[in-house]
């Protein structure tokens, strides 16, 4: 039985009838922490969630700038602080009903009012005053201060007559009424979701009639289903298994640029948006000169060389080195080169004493520096970084006791400041706010662990400020200097050391199907973009490709109580309930 396939039980039915049409399958390896567009935030969920919402405007395949949405276009006051967007005429949800500005405003001003609405997304609507519908083609949104990000609101739109019926916080029935290129018709937790075309989609139905998600417990398996044509298409591949697909002349590779960093986030103090304490971190990482200590242990271009093959660039400032306007690299006194020696010798001027075991202790609390570090079961870059780093800092008198869990655990644990080092992730998008939103104050969670995205639990007033000063800059060079600064101050401050940013990995049956749009192109990614092009782009290499796997036929066979999943269900999805931007690893 392949990986991410389990018994079902009998209750089920005994035969399915088979899935007819071109269908692409996917093959993804996190698990998807929800498909509630208000709450989802993991790299996976966003991913599918934007192939069936479609949002107000879009990012452009060529390169991801915003280009027209359900809004056909926008228009700002002088003053920047009131923006009219006019929504697309003929526009339909999947069941058929007219796409309107009262769906837009309703979606927004359910953000606005319920704090469980502001989980994912809450960030680009912290500074807004009121949204009005005042036809069914007008929206207008009123703001407290300009706000950069009104062309590139990350904001999935949902139906009013759907949702408004519905608990927002809950997870939702299938099939979900989406207006985006794809309808969620179904899933499984941990092992699959199922999409099919939406024929009323305002560009024109897709040229398949289904797009599957299936679930693999880590990269080898998932692998192994594309060369057993079992999967269509894979990304976050391995350098080795990358390497070794080439010359196969079924499979085509896409070594995409790297939008996406691997960090090692480090509990300064896990507190609720309020400031009251949660979880269980050590209470020696709120000292900042041991954070810094920590990332001058760590030798990042050892990581890239030798965990990712080469592809990936050593780790440095917050914002990734693709988004070239806004990334920063830190050079003269404040760049922090590996130097075990200079972090043992901070240790020792900051009275981390070692005792008799070697392992430094914290003066404040007499507890030993021996810190868990949460990583991600089944992803190959945390299982092998993870011995490195737990090297390195023994070297400095720091002992690791290294965890493997499911990637929920660990969002779900991180979430509620259960950790002391863990590994995350997250994918930039060309507008920095939503990640540089991740650090401020605000993403903190509410006492009941909900109503934000928290990554570090990092609080600084200095950050915040200029957090807001950024959302309202115009001018993209002066912006530029503003999110430059934040960075500082998070490096400063080292809540978290980058320790790389990733090429994007991918390969595709080529017998199967055509060329995908590429975004940005060249260059770019097939998966995981900021849009939908790669699957909608999706095309039957000929007539004859729904004859072998593009046409997916699920049989189920009762064998005594329980109903397994035959060898040719390899291609039986997986999918997961929430575990933590677009994009968190």
């Amino acid at each position: 039985m392949s990986a991410g396939l389990g018994a079902v039980p009998a209750a089920t039915t005994a035969t399915a009838a088979a899935q007819q049409g071109t269908t692409l399958r996917v093959a993804v390896t996190q698990e998807v922490d929800s498909l509630n567009p208000f709450l989802s935030i993991t790299r996976t969920g966003t991913d599918i969630l934007r192939a069936a919402f479609e949002e107000l405007t879009t990012a452009s395949a060529a390169d991801l700038s915003p280009e027209p949405g359900l809004a056909e276009k926008w228009e700002p006051s002088p003053d920047k602080l009131t923006w009219t967007y006019t929504v697309r005429r003929g526009a339909k949800w999947s069941d058929g009903q007219p796409i309107t500005a009262a769906d837009v405003a309703f979606t927004f001003n359910l953000m606005l009012s319920n704090e469980t609405a502001r989980t994912a997304n809450g960030n680009y609507v912290a500074q807004w005053e009121s949204v009005t519908a005042p036809d069914e083609t007008t929206v207008v949104v009123k703001t407290r201060a300009p706000q950069t990000t009104m062309v590139a609101l990350d904001i999935p739109i949902v139906p009013e007559h759907v949702w408004s019926k519905v608990d927002v916080g809950a997870e939702p029935a299938y099939p979900m009424v989406g207006s985006g290129p794809f309808v969620i018709t179904d899933f499984k937790e941990s092992q699959y979701t199922r999409l099919s075309a939406n024929k009323q989609y305002w560009r024109g139905a897709p040229k398949i009639d289904n797009l599957d998600f299936i679930h693999y417990k880590n990269a080898d398996a998932a692998v192994q289903a594309l060369r057993n044509g079992e999967v269509d298409l894979v990304n976050g591949l391995t350098p080795t298994q990358f390497d070794a697909l080439a010359g196969d002349p079924d499979i085509e590779r896409n070594n995409a640029k790297g939008k996406r960093f691997n960090e090692l986030v480090m509990n300064p103090g896990a507190a609720t948006a309020t400031g009251q304490p949660i979880g269980d971190g050590h209470p020696a990482l709120k000292d900042p000169r041991l954070r810094r200590a920590i990332a001058q242990a760590i030798d990042s271009k050892t990581i890239v060389d030798k965990v990712s093959g080469g592809y990936a660039t050593v780790g440095g400032g917050y914002i990734p080195p693709l988004f070239s306007t806004y990334h920063w690299e830190p050079t003269g006194d404040q760049a922090r080169p590996f130097d075990p020696a200079a972090a043992n010798s901070a240790l020792d001027a900051a009275g981390y004493a070692r005792g008799g075991d070697g392992v430094r202790v914290d003066p404040a609390s007499g507890r030993p520096l021996k810190f868990r570090l949460m990583l991600h079961s089944g992803k190959a870059f945390d299982e092998q970084s993870a011995p490195f780093i737990q090297g390195w800092l023994r070297d400095i008198g720091i002992a690791v006791d290294v965890r493997s869990v499911a990637d929920n655990k660990l969002n779900e644990d991180t979430t509620a400041g259960r950790f002391d080092l863990a590994y995350s992730g997250w994918t930039g998008n060309p507008d920095p706010d939503a990640v540089l939103a991740l650090q401020t104050c605000a993403s903190r969670p509410n006492a009941d662990g909900k109503g934000a995205t928290p990554d570090s639990f990092f609080c600084d007033a200095d950050y915040d400020r200029l957090y807001a000063q950024q959302g309202s800059e115009f001018d993209t060079a002066k912006r530029a200097e503003i999110v430059k600064r934040m960075q500082q101050i998070l490096h400063a401050q080292a809540p978290l050391t980058i320790l790389s940013y990733d090429n994007a990995l991918e390969a595709y049956r080529k017998d199967r199907f055509a060329p995908f749009t590429l975004s940005p192109d060249p260059g770019g990614f097939i998966m995981n973009q900021q849009s939908y092009w790669g699957y909608y782009s999706a095309t039957p290499a000929s007539a004859s490709a729904s004859g072998g796997s593009s046409s997916s036929t699920v049989v189920w066979v009762v064998i005594g109580a329980v109903v397994v999943i035959a060898a040719v269900a390899a291609l039986v999805l997986a999918r997961r309930r929430r575990a933590t931007a677009d994009e968190r690893e």
